[in-house]
């Protein structure tokens, strides 16, 4: 759930901003600065990450990372990010397996951004990673992806339903990027 001050009026799906990739990069380096070599690697995933596709105004940063200990909590919150507290912001379902991540907002009064901690080399990992890089090589997938996002957004205005809703229709995605996956030989960058 957002933070109060990341509270707005419905959800909004706009087009893509071709400034994305360089908000992400400035946001990358404030962690890596933050986390050091604790970092095993900072990724652009979801929407705002795929030219082309439509998105929420977020950008999703995924930082791989050998373990999940406490004190990340620490150096992140000491440089103004917030954990956020919700138990879906610390395990989450993917290819079947339960894994754990951390999820922090950003500081107050700044862009909208959502950090996801996770292990290097889990399926949720991998799953943030395929989600991306199939929507870049596919555009009849990102075209489709994008309409359905928009059409969901103007008629569910509420963003807990909004990603309720989106949740079976990812699932579906999904299973087209695993094909994608195995035709291509892709693995994880």
């Amino acid at each position: 759930m957002p933070f109060p001050d990341e509270l707005a009026a419905g959800v909004a799906v706009v087009e893509y901003d071709p400034a994305w990739p360089g908000e992400f990069a400035a946001l990358a380096e404030r962690i890596e600065a933050v986390l050091g070599d604790r970092a095993l690697a900072i990724d652009h995933v979801g929407s705002t990450s795929v030219p082309g596709l439509p998105a929420k105004n977020c950008i999703d940063a995924q930082v791989r990372v050998a373990d999940l200990a406490p004190d990340l909590i620490d150096r992140m919150e000491s440089a103004g990010f917030r954990c956020r507290p919700e138990p879906w912001n610390r395990t989450e379902v993917s290819f079947g397996e339960t894994c754990d991540k951390l999820v922090f907002a950003p500081p107050i009064g700044e862009r909208a951004t959502n950090i996801h901690l996770r292990h290097a080399h889990t399926p949720n990992t991998r799953f943030a990673l395929l989600f991306r890089d199939y929507l870049r090589a596919d555009p009849t997938a990102r075209e489709a992806w994008g309409a359905f996002k928009q059409r969901l957004a103007q008629s569910v205005p509420d963003l807990a339903d909004y990603g309720q809703i989106k949740a079976p229709a990812t699932t579906l995605l999904m299973l087209t990027a695993e094909c994608w996956a195995a035709d291509s030989r892709w693995t994880v960058p």
